[in-house]
């Protein structure tokens, strides 16, 4: 490695900030009505490591790590923490290499676009999965579980129906744009339905 060529520690710290940056800005300018926790919320999980973590596995960026004997036989290149880190060297490279439209683009499309395609509702200040997870706890009945019945649509528009599963052969479903969003929609729709019950008795 050249004298001029930064370390990775020294990229990843420069990755950071530059993510940090770039996401602050597409949040505060694509959702100019959303309230600051609202922002904060959506900015902390798209810089979290379990979204880098994900990035970086989804481009297998591990394959390209350069990693002594040990780490290489221990399993570095699917390591949560290598992958992290190398996720916000590149996001820095970038940046060097071709300032912030570079690095805004990659992580726009990268980072942002599949987490957001279910606007901010998905960000909602109401969890509705913990809250049902509190209500049943409350009342002594099962956990639910939640899987995915079926998916719709092409790839880049795809729509996810989720069944919350109540105990028994009962379910209730819901669909949204996301994963996360049908989930959570399928929460309200049976914690709804639960609470109904519950006043009706």
């Amino acid at each position: 490695m050249g004298e001029n060529v930064p370390h990775n520690e020294q990229l990843e710290f420069l990755g950071d900030s530059v993510l940090g940056f770039v996401v602050s800005t597409y949040l505060f300018t694509s959702f100019p009505a959303a309230d600051e926790g609202h922002l904060s919320k959506m900015k902390a999980h798209l810089v979290s490591a379990a979204r880098l973590f994900a990035v970086a596995e989804k481009l297998n960026l591990g394959r390209f790590l350069l990693l002594g004997r040990g780490e290489e036989k221990s399993g570095g290149r699917t390591k949560r923490a290598l992958l992290v880190d190398a996720a916000e060297a590149l996001i820095a490279a970038l940046y060097l290499d071709g300032g912030i439209p570079a690095a805004e683009q990659f992580v726009v499309r990268s980072v942002i676009a599949d987490e957001l395609r279910g606007g901010i509702e998905e960000f909602s200040s109401e969890d509705y999965k913990s809250a049902l997870q509190e209500f049943v706890q409350a009342r002594q009945l099962p956990q639910p579980r939640y899987r995915v019945a079926a998916e719709r649509g092409p790839e880049h528009r795809k729509v996810f129906v989720v069944e919350a599963l109540l105990g028994g052969d009962r379910a209730v479903s819901a669909e949204g744009p996301t994963k996360k969003s049908a989930e959570q929609a399928a929460a309200r729709a049976a914690l709804t339905a639960l609470r109904s019950e519950t006043s009706a008795v």
